[in-house]
């Protein structure tokens, strides 16, 4: 009896992991930063969070009714890109921005371009950005203080990256060190307070955007990301290397390598990032060499934001901006085929 032999097109690699098995272990590795959320900010989080992934699934699921398109909303990936939109918002924020956020995200940063797989756009940075553009005091002023921190002034409410830029903008400033003695006094003195809050900082006790507060949550959930092989370290671990390196050699006032480089990454929104945004598959090169490129590209793009641009924060558009350069990087960062010879002229 003649055997039959299935012939196919290379890779030939089997594998029981599937779109929802990768998509709820992302969720499941943002379940320690939820709950680190709702414990510093109270239920507000967790609302926020509810009405950011409804939003996104019931919009997924009506774009595909209305286009005929088999529904796909119970593969996981509109609930992870609910909850990383919530963990983009601020705790303050009205019921209705996570809720218009998550339908922009949906709609026209997925479904616009036939759903999971086509877009070239991180979905829940394309909401949050498409937020702070339209509604930049509602996004802004809506901070609140988390648990056991008292409220001393109204500057303790800013994050600690618009503290850090406001200050440094100071002491950079040649009229206000010959003018205004008081403003670099207390200048300093309010950059003497954020030096003594690293551990703060890691663990969370900051004011700032949801998920993005605790590096040490954040962390967790991404070593189970890492131990799993759903996500590598050349991304995010190029993308804070340089932000840190960058930000240690032009972020500080009293000239160079005197900047605080591990405030850099511990504060805003950094790993959260490099580790659940930036290494999204379906935006991000596929290649090892692009992906290193990839990283260090949001590294500079970030550092520049931040120290130059208008905005203390610049993780969301740097990788956007770079989310737009993954074709370019995965052509010229093809590993060179086995056996292949140029042509010779």
């Amino acid at each position: 009896m003649a055997r039959l032999f299935k012939v196919s097109a290379t890779p030939h690699l089997r594998d029981a992991t599937n779109i929802p098995t990768i998509m709820y272990s992302v969720v499941v590795a943002l379940i320690p930063a939820l709950i680190g959320a709702i414990y510093f900010f109270g239920l507000p989080a967790l609302w926020i969070t509810l009405l950011t992934v409804f939003s996104c699934v019931i919009a997924e699921g009506i774009i595909e009714k209305m286009s005929g398109k088999p529904l796909t909303i119970w593969d996981g990936s509109a609930i992870v890109t609910g909850i990383l939109l919530a963990f983009n918002l601020s705790p303050g924020v009205s019921w209705w921005i996570p809720v218009v956020g998550g339908i922009f995200a949906i709609v026209v940063g997925k479904m616009t371009f036939g759903g999971l797989g086509y877009n070239p756009l991180n979905p829940a940075l394309l909401g949050r950005v498409f937020l702070q553009q339209s509604w930049p005091v509602e996004m802004n002023a809506s901070w609140t203080l988390p648990r056991g921190i008292p409220a001393i002034d109204a500057e303790t409410i800013a994050t600690p990256l618009t503290i850090l830029k406001e200050n440094i903008a100071v002491l950079k400033s040649s009229n206000a060190l010959s003018d205004n003695i008081d403003a670099v006094i207390n200048a300093s003195g309010r950059l003497g307070d954020l030096q003594v809050s690293y551990m703060d900082m890691f663990v969370g006790r900051i004011p700032g955007c949801l998920g993005e507060t605790s590096v040490m949550l954040l962390l967790i959930g991404a070593a189970f990301l890492l131990y799993k092989r759903y996500i590598g370290w050349r991304i995010p671990f190029s993308f804070v290397g340089t932000v840190g390196l960058l930000t240690w050699i032009f972020g500080g006032y009293e000239g160079f390598f005197t900047g605080p480089w591990l405030f850099h990454i511990l504060s805003g929104g950094l790993i959260i990032g490099a580790f659940f945004m930036a290494t999204d598959m379906v935006t991000s090169p596929i290649t090892k060499n692009g992906r290193f490129v990839f990283g260090i590209g949001c590294g500079l793009l970030t550092t520049i934001i931040r120290l130059i641009g208008g905005y203390p924060e610049g993780v969301s558009y740097a990788i956007l901006l770079m989310n737009l350069t993954v074709p370019l990087i995965n052509r010229y960062t093809q590993p060179k085929v086995f056996g292949e010879v140029k042509n010779r002229v």
